[in-house]
């Protein structure tokens, strides 16, 4: 039987943190001697016992391959993987189960798109529109492409608070651009892009629109449909499900006239030396043995979050990150990169004379996990003069008090590096 949420978690009872951190292992860990506090989450997210479950479930009871096989194993392996389809289509408001295509994650969810719809519908002197924040997975692809064909890319720019200026994004708009590629959320600010808005601003013009929903579909309620946007990819470990899997959701008209991506087994109705009938949607673009345990265990990721539910969730984030930007912003020679006014629960910063690496390292030694880099955007590390930000990114199973703990730790590299 499908995996489902134990039933402690209620969607309409106040939020207990300390009841959901009971259902990650990890976060009872100790590092260096010390509590874990676990800032990292826009990287990947820690997983709950009840996704460790049905991924052990699968490889313990019910592996076998799927879409194949007509023994009891498959059966059971094809039930629960096509269960776990329709439960992440529900999950993002898809109109059709179709329309969900299992990929290695947003990566691999733009590169698809990037290749099939460029094949299709790009060409010289196109353009692409993308804006200043985007992680480098909505970017290089599209530069493939245009290496390919000829097309241009042009960017979208953001003032310095973070946000898209829209009354430029407004201007680029034109009946040679072809596609927009947009960031729900930025991994390396926060800003939460107004997508819908920029959407609506694109399909005025005839223009598709691809959203990376990375950093938002587990820290937002996600209706595709409200959107309308022709494309959405999400990864299933930025969700509390496991590494390697995703979803790419697309309107059906572009899917169905857009190529396959890879060639291979499960994506053909039947192949000959003269000619290969590729197979309807979804299966077009799965080509060959999907990741079964990764699919699963991105359902009862899935499960999981919709139990809490994504609204309580997000209000919870932003509790703790206003109470954050208070502790955070008001250390004398700390600077927050990224001021959005609406913005998700990214707090990136930098400290006076101090490397990134260098707070990375000594948070790392009092047991506060964050990130330090260019946070794979380096555009728009360029835009604020940096090659580096320190990075604390809170989810859901934070607590007030792990804030404070990032604090001290902050001061103790004030004391360091005045020694």
């Amino acid at each position: 039987m499908a995996a489902t949420v134990e039933s402690h978690i209620q969607s309409t009872a106040p939020f207990d943190v300390e009841r959901v951190r009971r259902d990650f292992p990890i976060l009872a860990s100790e590092v260096r001697g010390r509590r874990l506090v676990y800032l990292d989450s826009a990287a990947t997210a820690q997983r709950p016992q009840a996704v460790i479950d049905a991924v052990n479930r699968f490889y313990t009871s019910q592996n076998s391959n799927v879409h194949r096989g007509v023994h009891y194993l498959s059966e059971i392996a094809t039930r629960e993987f096509d269960d776990a389809r329709l439960r992440i289509a529900r999950f993002i408001n898809a109109p059709e189960t179709h329309e969900v295509i299992m990929t290695h994650g947003v990566t691999e969810s733009i590169n698809l798109v990037a290749h099939s719809y460029g094949a299709r519908f790009i060409s010289a002197g196109d353009e692409i529109l993308l804006t200043t924040m985007e992680h480098h997975s909505n970017i290089v692809p599209w530069q493939l492409l245009a290496e390919r064909t000829g097309a241009i890319i042009r960017q979208i720019p953001i003032n310095e608070r973070g946000e898209v200026r829209l009354d430029e994004y407004a201007k680029l708009l034109n009946p040679r651009v072809k596609m927009v590629g947009i960031v729900h959320i930025s991994n390396a600010l926060g800003t939460i892009n107004p997508v819908k808005q920029m959407i609506a601003m694109a399909h005025e013009h005839s223009i598709p629109v691809l959203v990376d929903g990375a950093q938002a579909a587990p820290h937002l309620r996600v209706d595709v449909r409200d959107l309308d946007c022709d494309f959405y990819a999400f990864s299933g470990h930025k969700l509390c499900g496991p590494t390697g899997v995703g979803v790419l959701y697309g309107k059906t008209h572009w899917l169905e006239e857009m190529p396959p991506f890879l060639g291979g087994g499960d994506m053909i109705l039947s192949v000959s030396f003269e000619k290969t009938i590729f197979n309807s949607l979804p299966w077009k673009f799965e080509a060959g043995t999907p990741d079964i345990a990764g699919v699963i265990g991105m359902g009862a990721a899935v499960d999981y979050l919709t139990a809490i539910g994504l609204d309580r969730i997000a209000a919870w984030e932003k509790e703790l990150l206003d109470y954050a930007t208070l502790r955070v912003g008001s250390i004398a020679g700390v600077r927050l990169i990224g001021t959005a006014q609406e913005k998700a629960g990214v707090l990136s910063f930098v400290m006076d004379d101090v490397h990134p690496h260098d707070i990375g390292t000594i948070l790392d030694q009092e047991g506060v996990a964050i990130r330090a880099g260019h946070h794979c955007a380096q555009p728009v590390m360029k835009f604020f003069g940096l090659p580096a930000t320190a990075r604390a990114s809170l989810a859901f199973y934070n607590t007030r008090e792990e804030i404070d703990i990032l604090a001290t730790a902050i001061e103790r590299v004030r004391e360091v590096f005045a020694a």
